[in-house]
């Protein structure tokens, strides 16, 4: 796309100072260096004008006037995404909803909360607990990502074998297509067939059908006990048992399952030796459960593992004997962030597989990484609870990331798999959508496309071209 004539941005600039105020509309020289991308190794651009609304008027505002001006705009909001949907391209002006960060409402008889799409997730989740209530999407971003940007890409993270993706969290939208138009249902009921649910449009479809401005979320009342564990497995074939295991006996208390594969332990160690690694050894997987209930929920885990150890479907296991030793237990896992900051070309991978399908994928992958790039640092860690597989890779130059996408989504054709669980498609995985979706879906993708935002201002290029 060819930038704008300087005189496009200034006559937008000009139209949108009086409504969204000095701090709304910053030019290029303004322009903080943290909005020229997110975290994908997509390359920087500094975007010739970023607007930031502080409300939903404001965002109808600022997209009306780049409407009536053909101007392309990419969305921002915590720009934790790993796909490049929220790096600028050339010639797109930024529009970030940090400044729409307010908890409108917390309804602790329904239990629900109001916020704008700026909210950063971990603010609340912390005003929930505050409240007595919990809000159960989490993620290692919680710090940074922002609940609009979770429900644009549907988000997934730690918790979904109990509670589910973004999108079942998620009780009533605004949001504000690209001519301006706003279109509010902040429906706060569980029930409510009346019409179409036009929410499911804007959520996972990663802004560009519409840019979600507001959304009533579910909260859940807070647990009061919650236990922790890790514990080892010899096998994938042991995995897929504990797991088995854990959905019988520990029922709807199983809240986390996560796995990490010996790759992933390894580097760890090597790389970040104050990250402490509760089990000994080296193990070919360790697996992070966590159970949470009202009451009773360290004892449920202690027989679990008990139980698991005696039938010898784990060959180690440690309980966390406190809140702080929990957290260490989890910062193993969260250690993938810290990883991907080490990296000098970092890729992350987000696939989904059906569980009887996932090792044969994964170690079909491992071997073509490892025959065409025997040095090549690839890591392997899961969700597996709901099926997700992640790979974070050090690619060895810039040249090998396109084979590299290849050898690592090309295969998930043959397994029944996606390519994207819950990190969205953005432009790093556009041409490889095909694998996951027909050529009939897609073409039905591009007319609602054309239909809300005809002259297809809102993240052009990305899921599609």
């Amino acid at each position: 796309m060819a930038p704008p004539p300087p005189s496009q941005i200034q006559s937008i600039a000009a139209a949108l100072r009086p409504l969204l105020g000095p701090q709304g509309v910053l030019t290029s020289g303004e322009v903080p260096e943290r909005n020229s991308k997110d975290w994908s190794s997509a390359a920087a651009v500094r975007p010739p004008l970023l607007l930031r609304p502080a409300d939903t008027l404001q965002l109808s505002a600022a997209l009306r006037v780049c409407h009536e001006h053909g101007q392309a705009v990419v969305v921002q909001g915590g720009l934790t995404g790993l796909c490049g949907g929220a790096t600028p391209q050339a010639g797109e002006v930024a529009l970030s909803t940090e400044r729409m960060n307010r908890i409108e409402a917390l309804d602790t008889i329904g239990n629900t909360a109001t916020v704008q799409a700026g909210v950063i997730l971990e603010n609340l989740q912390r005003a929930a607990s505050e409240a007595g209530l919990s809000f159960p999407l989490d993620f290692g971003s919680r710090g940074s990502c922002t609940l609009g940007g979770n429900l644009a890409c549907n988000a997934g993270g730690n918790s979904v074998i109990r509670y589910g993706v973004a999108r079942e969290l998620c009780l009533g939208l605004e949001a504000v297509l690209a001519d301006g138009t706003v279109l509010t249902h902040l429906n706060r009921m569980t029930k409510n067939t009346s019409g179409f649910d036009l929410k499911q449009l804007f959520i996972g479809s990663e802004g560009t059908l519409g840019v979600i401005s507001r959304a009533v979320l579910k909260l859940y009342p807070a647990q009061r006990d919650k236990a922790t564990a890790v514990v080892a497995a010899d096998s994938f074939a042991e995995v897929l048992a504990v797991l088995q295991n854990a959905r019988t006996t520990l029922g709807a208390g199983l809240c986390a399952f996560e796995v990490m594969w010996a790759d992933y332990l390894d580097e760890v160690r090597n790389r970040l030796p104050a990250v402490r690694q509760p089990l000994g050894g080296s193990p070919a997987f360790a697996i992070l459960l966590e159970v949470e209930s009202h009451q009773g929920a360290e004892q449920a885990l202690a027989d679990f593992l008990e139980q698991a150890i005696a039938n010898n479907l784990v060959s180690d296991g440690v309980l966390a004997q406190s809140q702080s030793q929990a957290e260490e237990f989890w910062a193993l896992r969260d250690a993938v962030a810290q990883l991907l900051q080490i990296y000098q070309r970092s890729m992350a991978f987000d696939v989904s597989l059906p569980l009887t399908t996932l090792q044969a994928y994964s170690d079909e992958v491992a071997q073509s990484l490892q025959a065409e790039f025997p040095a090549l640092t690839a890591l392997r860690f899961a969700h597996l609870g709901d099926g997700t597989l992640h790979y974070i890779i050090d690619a060895p130059d810039t040249a090998s990331k396109a084979r590299i996408l290849e050898l690592v989504l090309a295969p998930l054709a043959r397994h029944d798999g996606a390519v994207s669980a819950e990190h969205g498609i953005g432009i790093a995985k556009r041409d490889y959508l095909h694998l996951s979706r027909s050529a009939a879906d897609i073409e039905q993708m591009r007319r609602l496309k054309a239909l809300l935002d005809p002259r297809a201002i809102l993240n052009p290029g990305r899921v599609f071209s």
